[in-house]
Parts: structure tokens; sequence; C-alpha cells
């Protein structure tokens, strides 16, 4: 393994609600996303989710400009940054089709949690997308075999 830093984790228990809040957003989202898709199809889901989220940031962005004012400016994002649309709409129609499927919102949100963390270790490992490169440790190995072993069990917990 490695014998590199870690890097020290700042101990914000608001960082932490944050987080843990997001987490429960996206349970939410995901299983609002799967009814549309059993009422429709899961690229209709994609299509409201997104036309939903557009105008929830337009109007998020006008309170934004207008009480804070303007910001200063700032370095332009790398052309790629604005390509996560393309992994938002897939991720909520894979999602959508994974929810209304046997394994269900909980086995969904399992395996797309271990899905996360494969990706993220690869993304540290490589550098990927500006990331600063970080060699894999048997920790992070430990991790994704816990949640592997995780979403395993609730999957088969919930196919009675």
């Amino acid at each position: 393994m490695s014998t590199q830093e870690t890097r020290p984790v700042q101990a914000n228990p608001l960082i932490f609600a944050i987080a843990l809040g997001t987490g429960g957003l996206l349970s939410l989202m995901v299983h609002l996303n799967g009814e549309l898709a059993r009422a429709g199809t899961p690229l209709f889901a994609s299509w409201a989710a997104h036309g939903t989220g557009t105008v929830a940031a337009l109007v998020l962005l006008a309170l934004f400009y207008r009480f804070a004012g303007k910001t200063g400016r700032k370095a332009p994002a790398p052309f790629w940054a604005y390509l996560g649309g393309i992994s938002g709409a897939a991720t909520v129609i894979l999602s959508s089709f994974a929810v209304n499927s046997p394994v269900g919102l909980p086995g969904t949100m399992a395996l797309g949690l271990a899905g996360q963390l494969a990706f993220s270790a690869s993304a540290d490992k490589w550098g990927l997308f500006g990331l600063q490169k970080r060699s894999l440790t048997a920790r992070d190995f430990v991790a994704l075999a816990l949640v592997l072993t995780g979403s395993t069990l609730i999957i088969l917990s919930g196919s009675q």
C-alpha cells in the first residue's frame, strides 16, 4: 500500500450534518424520480427533474444575486466542468430504472454509494478532473468492501 499522508479530517459538525442531509435529499430525489418513471419513463423523469431543477436554480440564483450582490471575478471553470449535467441526466434515468426494480430504493442507494466510493477512489488515484493525486490505502479498500457487503445484505434482506 502507500506511505502517503492522510488528509486531516476537520471535525466540523455542520459539514457532517450538511453531508448527511444531502444524502437524505438524494434518497428523496431518487424516490420521487422513480415515481415519475413509473408513471412515465425514466427519460421523462430525467426531463422533469432537470426542468424543475433549472427553475429552482434560476430562482436561487436571482435571490443570491440580489442579496449577496456581485462577487469578485473568479478564474473560469475548465470546459469539462460544464458537463456535469450529462452525468446528472444519466444518473436520474438509471436510478429511476433501478429503483423500480426488485433492488428497490435502499438497494439502489446502497449500490449507488458503492459506485460513488469506487469512482471517487479512482479519481483520487489518477488525479482525474483536477483532483490532487492520492494513493489508495488499505482503509479505502476496506471501506469499499464494507459498503459492498452492506449493499448485498440490504438487497438480499429485501428479496423475501
